[in-house]
């Protein structure tokens, strides 16, 4: 198996705009907000334990997952969250590492906000840490996505708490500049995980 690297970060903090990069450069880059879509598309077993919890309204009228609907549904239910983590962590987790034991390139990366909250921390080796302030989150997130400033503030608070993503983490890109300073601060740890993945073989 290759090398790995995980790159995490809160909500707004700009983990998208720095893994196209790293794509940019050649890497494989896999996405676990993209494999937690894949795992409930019909028809999978995951949709069906759904629908049969939450009843047929929790589809789509072309039978697709309602996905703000299901947040709504979880977001205060402590008890409804872990039922779904439950469900679906170990097959996001699953589908990744089929993901990541397919990689050709040199190293490759893992994209998850949730990198630190579930099991997909043993499915890397190294972690970089995309890091904004609060105050930065929550302007790129109502810039980006809309909504009220209230849920924004109510997602940060599920997350990992900041100081303890930092302390976890081996690198740590500061997001806080202008976007025009990333792709040199992507490049330098490319070339980095680059001499690592080498001494990884």
């Amino acid at each position: 198996m290759g090398f790995r690297v995980g790159l995490t970060g809160g909500i707004g903090s700009g983990k998208s705009t720095v893994a196209r990069i790293f794509a940019g450069l050649g890497v494989d880059v896999f996405d676990a907000d993209t494999a937690a879509r894949e795992v409930v598309e019909p028809p999978s077993p995951a949709l069906d334990a759904i629908r049969e919890r939450h009843g047929p309204e929790i589809l789509t009228a072309s039978g697709i997952l309602d996905r703000p609907r299901l947040r709504r549904l979880v977001f205060d239910n402590s008890g409804e969250r872990k039922w779904l983590e439950d469900l679906l962590h170990p097959l996001i987790g699953e589908r990744l590492r089929r993901q990541i034991d397919g990689s050709r390139s040199a190293y490759c990366m893992l994209v998850s906000p949730l990198l630190l909250e579930t099991g997909q921390r043993r499915l890397i080796d190294r972690m970089l840490v995309v890091d904004v302030s609060r105050n930065t989150q929550l302007r790129r997130s109502l810039l980006r996505d809309g909504g009220d400033r209230a849920t924004i503030e109510a997602i940060i608070d599920t997350q990992t708490p900041r100081d303890q993503r930092l302390a976890a983490a081996a690198d740590i890109i500061d997001n806080e500049a202008e976007e025009d300073a990333l792709p040199a601060r992507v490049r330098s740890l490319h070339r980095l995980y680059l001499e690592l993945a080498k001494s990884h073989e």
